[in-house]
């Protein structure tokens, strides 16, 4: 009988497939897996994957796009595993764990305007959710997405963005210009002030660099936003995955298991103390 995702979940690798690749940027690309025969369980938005190259290590990846029983994942090369994970072609192989994590919980915010604030490849875990909230347009009140990156070069998903602008507010900001830019260059929380929302009716989600985070989620409170509706996506040095081996505790929590995604009442203390 063939394997289960229900044997031994979370510490066997599943195989997929890899069906489609796109270039993003000249270190980071995205990938659509298939699976081979077993499936994993479904993916939320915000949730992630232990992602294995075989002969060299597994690496968490977040999910940047749900279809089915497919995944989708988008790999920056920084390393040994990501930098095989980049170079995967149609028709290689990789194995998958998971889902892993918690997720954005987006449905808890029904009614709400919707800030939705990414640097970097901080888009990609947040990517599923703008696509959910999208394809329920009635059931939210306006949606911002608000996108920083370092240079123009390293903004990602060009095409879907420019497919949002016709249903939400779109702010785009980088670091640093080239000739070609011309569009803003600042920090994404200047952008804020552009967003339309009503801070006493809204739900954020923040993914990227930590100071760009603690920055974010500090400048929404102080505009009245409530931080129980801010949730965060927080990253360690993630390696097993289901809560055993330590490597990813940010004081009393187990990213892989209570995170990565928790509310900025449970994020912000914890980000304040240096040690951590």
């Amino acid at each position: 009988m063939a394997a289960t995702s229900t044997d031994r979940p979370g510490t066997v690798p599943v195989p997929y497939r890899v069906v489609e690749r796109e270039t993003e940027t000249p270190d980071t690309a995205t990938i659509v897996l298939e699976p081979v025969r077993s499936t994993l369980q479904p993916f939320a938005p915000g949730q992630f994957a232990m992602v294995y190259a075989f002969g060299v290590g597994d690496i968490p990846l977040s999910v940047s796009g749900i279809d089915g029983h497919r995944l989708t994942h988008t790999v920056r090369t920084v390393g040994a595993v990501s930098g095989r994970l980049h170079g995967l072609r149609r028709g290689d192989t990789v194995g998958v764990r998971g889902p892993f994590g918690t997720g954005w919980e987006l449905p808890a915010a029904v009614g709400n305007d919707l800030l939705v604030v990414a640097g970097g490849i901080g888009l990609a875990p947040l990517r599923p959710l703008v696509r959910d909230a999208l394809a329920e347009p009635g059931c939210y009140g306006r949606l911002n997405i608000l996108i920083g990156a370092r240079t123009p070069h390293e903004l990602l998903y060009g095409e879907d963005v420019r497919g949002w602008q016709s249903a939400a507010r779109v702010l785009t900001t980088v670091d640093r210009a080239d000739p070609l830019w011309q569009g803003e260059v600042d920090v994404v929380t200047a952008m804020l002030d552009r967003a339309a929302f009503d801070p006493g009716a809204s739900s954020a989600f923040i993914c990227g660099p930590e100071p760009m985070m603690r920055a974010t989620a500090g400048e929404l409170v102080h505009r009245g936003v409530d931080p129980e509706l801010i949730r965060v996506s927080l990253e360690r040095n993630m390696h097993c995955a289901t809560g055993h081996c330590g490597h990813c505790q940010l004081g009393p929590l187990l990213l892989c298991r209570d995170g990565p995604v928790v509310s900025w009442t449970r994020a912000q203390p914890l980000l304040m103390v240096r040690e951590l």
